[in-house]
């Protein structure tokens, strides 16, 4: 008796799902009959799917498998390859020396001991996000935000008390600081800068756009700072959130919704009304990439440079949740969330309404970035990230 299960035919998702398992089965079957050449570009996408990663980071790689090949289509376009790198190249090199001459005369290096002091570093999030050329003051606006989401994360990790931490968060919340407000001088110079670089990005916006982004980033700031202070709460007082308490805010504390709000303002493609209401309540193609971005992290192997405080992680409030997981067994799962994560922005994606095509790309930039950023080996380096960085902004092409 058949009562339906048997031999259902997949749907949607499941359809997709089937496919790349019966594609990666086979290309991995094929390996043993392949060239060496073939075989390290199956290898390749096998490890790093063409969507999930970022084609000027990659096309180094790509051409270089080629050298001492004898096909017929790789020397014009190595040719062309290597002028657009040398273009491409000079070009980042002049927005790097605009963003270490700003971290420079700032201060913050001097004032915050401790933190993390890597301007290369978090340039390398708009380099990536924002890959047309003629972005070049928009990639040096970004990094600006960007340098206070990690300045800020130090703060609530490494430096504040728990009594700190609140009166500056209360202090980010009203966007006023007075002789009154009972904070460290680095937190004071900290807001101080934060001010001026949120100013300084309105006014581009207005400028370049007409919309003054203000209040809007003010209030992401603020959601930013109220997220970490629940973090910290949680870990002063010893509580454990629920796995659905812990990613709901770290949706927020991760950083992604103040940078891809910045990234819409800054691109002023469709700001409305509307658009700017649904951007601030976190839609789909935000929160996505803000799991993706977390859950990442949560599985890397090593504490950030430089770091000695202590997050939580989802591993770590799973196996208390679930008592008797393995690690193995929660790593698994927060694996699965993560592809899940992925297929929730390609479909925010797919129908983008009410943003552009260009803030999709944007978004989904940020997600392929997030694998290069937290992937850190034995010693706390990044090995692929400092190897496409040197292959981009220092060596000229090889292949």
């Amino acid at each position: 008796m058949n009562d339906g299960t048997q031999n259902k035919k997949p749907q949607g998702n499941d359809i997709l799902g089937f496919t790349r398992e019966s594609t990666r089965q086979r290309l991995h079957s094929s390996l043993a009959d392949l060239d060496h050449v073939r075989d390290r570009f199956v290898r390749n996408s096998l490890g790093n799917p063409f969507h999930k990663s970022l084609a000027r980071f990659t096309a180094n790689d790509f051409l270089r498998n080629f050298v001492g090949h004898s096909y017929s289509w790789t020397k014009n376009l190595g040719e062309l390859a290597h002028l657009d790198m040398n273009i491409v190249r000079s070009v980042h090199q002049r927005e790097i020396l605009q963003v270490s001459n700003w971290w420079k005369e700032l201060g913050m290096a001097k004032e915050l001991k401790y933190a993390r002091d890597q301007p290369m570093k978090w340039y390398m999030w708009p380099m990536a996000i924002l890959t047309e050329t003629g972005l070049s003051q928009e990639r040096v606006l970004v990094t600006k935000p960007i340098s206070f989401i990690y300045i800020i994360d130090d703060i609530f990790d490494v430096y504040g008390t728990i009594e700190d931490l609140t009166a500056f968060t209360d202090v980010v919340n009203r966007w006023e600081c007075t002789e009154k407000d009972n904070i460290p001088d680095y937190m004071r110079m900290c807001f101080h800068a934060l001010d001026d670089i949120t100013n300084e990005f309105s006014l581009a916006v207005y400028k370049n756009h007409g919309w003054n982004p203000l209040c809007s980033l003010r209030k992401t700031w603020a959601s930013l700072l109220n997220a970490f202070l629940v973090e910290a709460r949680w870990l002063a007082s010893g509580h454990s959130p629920t796995t659905q308490d812990y990613l709901d805010n770290a949706i927020v504390s991760s950083g992604v919704h103040v940078l891809l709000v910045h990234l819409f303002f800054i691109l002023g493609e469709r700001i409305t009304p509307e658009s700017v209401d649904h951007l601030e309540n976190i839609p789909e193609i935000v929160s996505s990439t803000a799991s993706i971005l977390r859950l990442w992290d949560d599985l890397g192997s090593a504490e950030d440079e430089f770091q000695d405080g202590r997050d939580g992680s989802y591993v770590e409030c799973y196996k208390r949740e679930f008592q008797g997981s393995s690690e193995e067994a929660a790593r698994d799962h927060v694996k699965k969330m993560i592809s899940e994560a992925w297929k929730r922005l390609n479909k925010a994606c797919l129908y983008p309404q009410p943003f552009t095509n260009s803030f999709s790309k944007a978004s989904l930039n940020t997600a392929r970035m997030v694998p290069l950023m937290y992937n850190y080996d034995d010693s706390h380096s990044l090995p692929l990230l400092e190897h496409h960085m040197k292959s981009l902004l220092f060596k000229g092409p090889t292949f």
